[in-house]
């Protein structure tokens, strides 16, 4: 299947001309297990104080740290982006899984907040966690459906949303530095 194929196909899918994304990814993967291993790829450049230019595809975002954390304050800080992604996967992820499960959802709104201790990012404490220590998601969802339906749609989306994933359990990451 080509990318221009998918992209049709993914079209069709919000355009409400196949079922939904799942019967086309199970589809897709049932011809060739393969395709269900993606790759996301990003790539940053340094620009004023301490702020990076982001470019992933076709899309580009700056990303800054407020003036009191060495920054310019021109553009969110990569945890305010961290927390809008867990936020952002989240909502694909109900609206996913609440089609899968004919779930009525008339509105989604997610707050999210997270505790952060400078002192492990500065050095000036080695026993402080220098990433989040927690983080609070408040899901508003209202609908016709029951308090115990969409709880059943919450414990499916706690198991199921990948950035989540990503803060609950460790990641490997590696890194090559090389002096250009």
């Amino acid at each position: 299947m080509t990318e221009t194929t998918i992209a049709t196909d993914l079209a069709s899918i919000r355009a409400g001309r196949l079922s939904d994304a799942g019967d086309f990814w199970g589809a897709r993967i049932g011809s060739n297990p393969g395709n269900a291993k993606l790759t996301y790829k990003a790539a940053g450049v340094a620009v004023g104080s301490v702020a990076t230019r982001i470019s992933a595809g076709k899309h580009q975002f700056t990303v800054d740290e407020p003036a009191g954390l060495a920054g310019d304050d021109a553009a969110a800080s990569p945890v305010e982006y961290a927390l809008g992604a867990l936020i952002s996967c989240q909502v694909v992820v109900y609206r996913l899984y609440a089609q899968q499960l004919g779930l009525a959802i008339d509105g989604l709104t997610i707050d999210a907040e997270g505790d952060l201790d400078v002192r492990g990012l500065f050095g000036i404490d080695a026993t402080v966690r220098p990433g989040f220590t927690g983080i609070r998601l408040k899901v508003n969802i209202s609908g016709p459906e029951t308090q115990e339906r969409y709880e059943e749609l919450a414990r499916l989306v706690e198991t199921r949303c990948p950035v989540l994933d990503l803060f609950a359990n460790v990641t490997p990451v590696s890194a090559v530095v090389s002096k250009v």
